[in-house]
């Protein structure tokens, strides 16, 4: 839950939470706190200021430990522990895998049933943390809206659900960003490559170039790593 809801929206009274907390036999404030003790664990979230409810225990702690080790395996984990409590209705095998049938039978199938669960467990992390809002233009639409890797899933498939090798981007900017035609600086501002200004046209220069030096708009919890973004500035930017 707390991948899944904005830190900011975290309280007793969400939807989701009121039925998770009656699903597993807890109040919404138990649960809200819970996920409070979390967010006092999350650097992103540490460093704006915010200290949760300061009552994280060695548990929590554990947790986060175990969560942020293995996140293939954590989302697996997630979506198992979601339609255990029926918070959420439980998706046909078309819906967690198009085409499931047409794979054979075997280990092929499950690693593949495995990546699109990671694949739904990344998108909703990665939507939560930036409050469903593009971190470079700011565009609130969610059929416009990708969650877009840092370092490509191909490259390194450890972090494929990391939510902290993801940005929140337009469908535009996610494209432009995988091209290398722009990147994201240490200091969380954008660097537009100028390989493509004197042939881009006007509209390059107002939907991408005019965006060179401003800073993104920083999620809520798990901010971008800082390995993986100086990944992307030497392997894919083309600067």
């Amino acid at each position: 839950m707390y991948c899944r809801i904005p830190f900011s929206r975290i309280n007793s009274r969400h939807p989701d939470i009121i039925r998770v907390a009656a699903a597993i036999g807890r109040t919404p404030a138990a649960l809200s706190m819970k996920m409070d003790n979390i967010a006092s664990l999350d650097p992103a979230v540490t460093s704006k200021g915010h200290k949760g409810l300061r009552a994280a225990s060695a548990n929590d702690r554990a947790m986060w430990e175990e969560m942020t080790s293995d996140w293939d395996r954590f989302a697996v984990e997630c979506e198992q522990a979601l339609l255990a409590t029926e918070a959420m209705p439980e998706p046909t095998v078309e819906q967690v895998m198009p085409n499931y049938y047409d794979v054979p039978i075997g280990e092929d199938r499950v690693v593949q049933a495995t990546i699109r669960i990671g694949q739904r467990f990344f998108r909703a992390a990665i939507m939560s943390a930036y409050n469903e809002q593009c971190c470079i233009t700011g565009l609130a639409i969610p059929t416009l809206l990708q969650a877009s890797h840092i370092v490509p899933w191909q490259h390194d498939r450890a972090n494929r659900t990391n939510p902290r090798n993801g940005l929140l981007l337009s469908v535009l900017h996610h494209k432009a960003f995988d091209a290398g035609l722009l990147t994201i600086q240490d200091d969380m501002t954008i660097r537009v490559s100028h390989e493509h200004t004197a042939i881009g046209g006007k509209f390059f220069s107002t939907s991408i170039a005019a965006y060179d030096g401003q800073p993104i708009r920083l999620p809520e919890k798990f901010a971008p790593h800082r390995d993986f973004l100086a990944y992307h500035r030497e392997r894919i930017f083309q600067g």
